[in-house]
């Protein structure tokens, strides 16, 4: 497992949109993950803190800001 560097870029802010809006709309974490897995991202608990990250290619975007998780 890669090592999340602290010093990855922002997350778009249109990405960050949607995971608020399907934020609001789930009823549980599994049915947010599942809600943003039809859009390709998903929500991983790591040490650094919650990462958001493509499901193709599994590449991280970056640290979820506290004022989304």
């Amino acid at each position: 497992m890669a090592q999340l560097d602290m010093n990855t870029p922002n997350i778009d802010a249109p990405v960050l949109e949607l995971i608020q809006r399907e934020r609001d709309m789930a009823l549980s974490p599994r049915e947010l993950n599942f809600r943003l897995a039809g859009y390709g991202y998903t929500i991983r608990d790591t040490a650094a803190g919650q990462v958001v990250s493509t499901l193709r290619g599994n590449v991280d975007l970056g640290v979820l800001p506290a004022r989304v998780s």
